[in-house]
């Protein structure tokens, strides 16, 4: 008597057409991970030392300070993107780790501070007046400081200076080949292009313009081009050339 064998179906080798393929077993399926965004940040300075913006101090919110003068959410935001935005400044400008000494500022009140001795002091005056004037005719408080790292204030600067959100730092420093930086308060930021700053740096503060013609030259035609933009009515062409 012949045993009844039990049928077998025959599995297809390909998946058809009509019926999506599954997975074997066998098979280990694996999967990329997905990269989590990071924040991104704006620094200011021409070039951004990550490990100085990570070593550099904390810096106090200053909220409080511009409560009085604009509405409390844009206060607010401006307080702490100009906070980090001069942290990664000085993180950039003072090199690798955050210089702070006071002892380097002078005893009385100047907008120029020329610690690596580059100007005359004619035209340390010069600067001051130019200074003092576009203040007084468009409020923009430019603040000038030269420094050969690691002799400088550093962070020191901000408290002297009174940093706020009209307030644009340049710090004139040869170590690292271009001799300009910026740091640009928020509201200096919705006036004048972000492009700017980088073409007044890329045309006076490349190492061959300063070579040949000086540190004074270069931070002198930086002011000129600064006083020059702040100067021009606001538009949608204002500050876009660097003459």
């Amino acid at each position: 008597m012949a045993l009844a064998l039990p049928s077998v179906r025959l599995l297809p080798l390909a998946p058809s057409r009509a019926t999506a393929p599954t997975s074997s077993p066998l098979s280990v399926t694996r999967t990329r991970p997905r990269a989590l965004p990071l924040p991104r940040v704006r620094c200011c300075a021409s070039r951004i030392s990550h490990r100085a913006a990570a070593a550099s101090e904390a810096t106090p919110s200053w909220a409080g300070e511009l409560a009085s003068s604009v509405p409390w959410k844009a206060a607010v935001s401006g307080a702490l993107a100009l906070a980090v935005c001069f942290t990664c400044f000085v993180g950039s400008a003072n090199a690798r780790t955050g210089v702070n000494k006071p002892e380097l500022l002078p005893k009385e009140f100047t907008t120029v501070i020329d610690v690596a001795g580059f100007l005359s002091s004619g035209q340390e005056n010069r600067l001051r007046q130019e200074i003092e004037d576009l203040e007084k005719d468009t409020g923009y408080k430019l603040r000038v400081l030269a420094q050969n790292y690691p002799d400088t204030p550093g962070l020191a600067i901000k408290d002297f200076w009174q940093v706020d959100e009209r307030t644009i730092v340049f710090v004139a420093d040869p170590t690292f080949g271009n001799i300009i930086n910026f740091n640009v308060g928020p509201l200096v930021d919705l006036d004048v292009p972000r492009s700017f700053w980088s073409q007044v740096s890329g045309e006076y503060g490349n190492m061959f313009y300063w070579k040949e013609k000086g540190e004074d030259a270069s931070i002198e035609a930086a002011v000129t081009e600064i006083s020059r933009c702040l100067r021009d009515p606001s538009g949608t062409n204002n500050c876009s050339e660097v003459l």
